[in-house]
């Protein structure tokens, strides 16, 4: 804990910036400025969204628009990081995993923002399908892009459970590292030594908002983690917690899974709860105070596909530590390959 919030005031003190592209209701930029991150510039299609970027970060310089229409030759040479959570739904188990040939797939809008903008470093989150061996040859194509275009890469999965957040969510996680720097990036490591927090536990105070009695007894049976929050598309996203698979497991942690509550259960409520919005984003990592906004439907999407801010700080974290060790032996450097078109 220690050495993370030495690399916080080092970072705080350098300055160091981030611009984001596809950045949803801000999990990832959230975890991105916990780690010591200045955002420069927030790029976001959906409206909803954009809102709520600006509903909680009025300082943000949220651009809400086509990621397609975002020239980043303004931003040559000037940025540390490059982030992005690219639409999942071409390689997401729940969609047709189209891949490539998904309109929705951004990674090739992606690619050519890291051609114009030359960023430090390269960070970029998708769903766990990417790493299936359907997807082995557009993986390695993704890669080997980067490489072309100047980029050392890193590319693991992570769960977040693995960092605090007590939720089941496995994310692939690519970083690449400019070839004239020191490439010294580790992927953080899980808290193999901190019990993971359970449902029960994150969610106590909320669920006995009201006086409800049976709240010890649901604290003491949602004793394990939650399944993967779902946020759905924009056309068939509801308020409710996934399909039949994932009702049964909410059911397992005593959960009404069929829709979302708007407040938590009162005193003589029986029978298992429903989950709020506020308690969904507790799952996801996300503080209190972070305002989704009075819509349900819009806040159970813009929740469920998020980034958890926690695991994007601790990767951050480790982005900073490598862009710290450039900055403190960059006596020798290596020619930057030129990039090719993409």
């Amino acid at each position: 804990m220690k050495s993370e919030k030495r690399v916080i005031l080092q970072a705080m003190e350098k300055r160091y910036n981030c611009l984001e592209i596809c950045a949803g209701a801000g999990g990832q930029a959230l975890g991105l400025e916990q780690a010591g991150f200045d955002h420069v510039a927030l790029v976001e299609y959906e409206k909803d969204y954009c809102s709520c970027l600006k509903r909680n970060r009025p300082d943000w310089n949220v651009i809400c628009g086509d990621v397609h229409d975002f020239d980043g030759n303004a931003y040559k040479g000037e940025i540390d990081l490059l982030a992005g959570g690219v639409p999942c739904p071409p390689f997401s188990i729940a969609g047709k995993q189209l891949g490539a040939d998904d309109e929705r797939d951004l990674f090739p809008q992606m690619l050519r923002l890291v051609g114009e903008i030359r960023p430090k470093a390269v960070m970029i989150e998708n769903v766990r399908g990417l790493m299936g061996s359907s997807f082995a040859s557009y993986r390695y194509s993704i890669l080997r892009n980067l490489d072309k275009l100047g980029y050392s890469t890193h590319i693991q999965l992570l769960n977040a459970c693995d960092f605090g957040v007590p939720q089941s969510r496995p994310r692939v996680i690519i970083v690449g590292v400019r070839k004239d720097f020191n490439d010294v990036f580790e992927f953080p490591c899980a808290d193999v030594f901190e019990k993971k927090h359970t449902v029960g536990e994150a969610l106590y105070d909320l669920m006995s908002a009201k006086g409800w009695k049976g709240a010890q007894a649901w604290r003491k049976n949602a004793d394990k983690i939650a399944p993967t929050v779902v946020g759905g598309s924009k056309k068939h996203g509801g308020p409710d917690l996934g399909p039949t698979r994932a009702r049964k497991a909410w059911a397992e942690l005593g959960v009404d899974g069929t829709s979302v509550a708007n407040e938590a259960p009162n005193a003589e409520f029986e029978g298992m709860p429903k989950l709020t919005p506020r308690m969904l984003a507790r799952i996801q990592g996300f503080p209190d105070e972070w305002n989704f906004g009075e819509k349900k439907t819009a806040a159970c999407r813009m929740i469920g596909n998020a980034f958890p801010p926690p695991v994007a700080m601790k990767i951050g974290l480790q982005i900073l530590k490598t862009l710290d060790y450039e900055c403190n032996n960059s006596d020798s450097k290596k020619e930057l390959p030129q990039g090719v078109a993409v």
